[in-house]
């Protein structure tokens, strides 16, 4: 349910600005439309991950997947150059990573919800460069930004309503945490975009990335999840990975 009301607060939200925002490019909407439906495949994915396993493991999977493969492809198919910070920075996500799934046998007991979060994580990666590449011939970041929302909260809304039916009877506690978070999904990704109009993509990508050593106390403090020593390491040199990869 929270997912639903989050990308009810997505479609709606920029809908008042979008007479004054004007059209990105067109250039810019095989990007756009991309991103959009990876963005489904994501929120899927992430659910789904979620459902599977504990969040202080699948989210600083899903999350330190991302820089990695985003790094690889904008070396491959972007054309951008990686320096050795940045390559450190690769195979510190990638150690971190080794720690985060194979720590404890967690690969052996978990691996739908490891599967779930890797999907996940290629995901992230997929849609961060479609719209880094997106806004960049866009013309116009902010347009850009708000029919990328428009367009992708009401598909990903109904596909979350055909799967769960009747949950609109459980809707009223989560009410406002869900459309909240939405609204700090727009600020918070929006950040990333305009972040990519103007930077390369792999260290935005990586910047962005800060979150996954709070996620992992997230999920400690208020889902009292078993945070583990191995677990901190992991998540900590994820975290160094990222920000080897910011810095270079």
């Amino acid at each position: 349910m929270g997912f639903f009301l989050l990308n009810v607060a997505v479609a709606v939200v920029p809908l008042p600005f979008l007479p004054w925002l004007g059209l990105p490019a067109a250039r810019a909407w095989p990007f756009l439309l991309g991103s959009v439906l990876v963005h489904l495949v994501y929120n899927l994915f992430l659910l789904r991950s979620y459902q599977l396993g504990d969040f202080g493991q699948t989210y600083p999977l899903a999350r330190g997947t991302a820089p990695l493969v985003v790094a690889l492809v904008s070396v491959t198919v972007v054309g951008q150059r990686l320096g050795l910070g940045e390559v450190a920075g690769i195979l510190a996500i990638s150690a971190g990573l080794a720690v985060l799934v194979l720590g404890q046998g967690s690969f052996r007991a978990g691996r739908p919800a490891v599967l779930a979060a890797v999907t996940t994580g290629l995901a992230i990666a997929t849609y961060t460069v479609l719209d880094g590449l997106g806004v960049r011939r866009s013309e116009a970041t902010a347009a850009y930004i708000a029919w990328l929302f428009v367009l992708q909260g009401p598909l990903i809304a109904a596909v979350i309503a055909s799967r769960r039916r009747g949950m609109l009877r459980d809707s009223r506690s989560l009410l406002f945490p869900g459309l909240l978070s939405g609204v700090v999904s727009i600020v918070a990704y929006g950040l990333v975009i305009w972040a990519q109009s103007r930077g390369r993509l792999a260290p935005v990508a990586a910047l962005r990335e800060c979150s996954i050593v709070f996620g992992a106390l997230i999920g400690a403090v208020f889902f009292h999840e078993r945070l583990g020593p191995l677990r901190v390491v992991g998540s900590v040199i994820v975290f160094t990975g990222v920000v080897l990869l910011a810095v270079s």
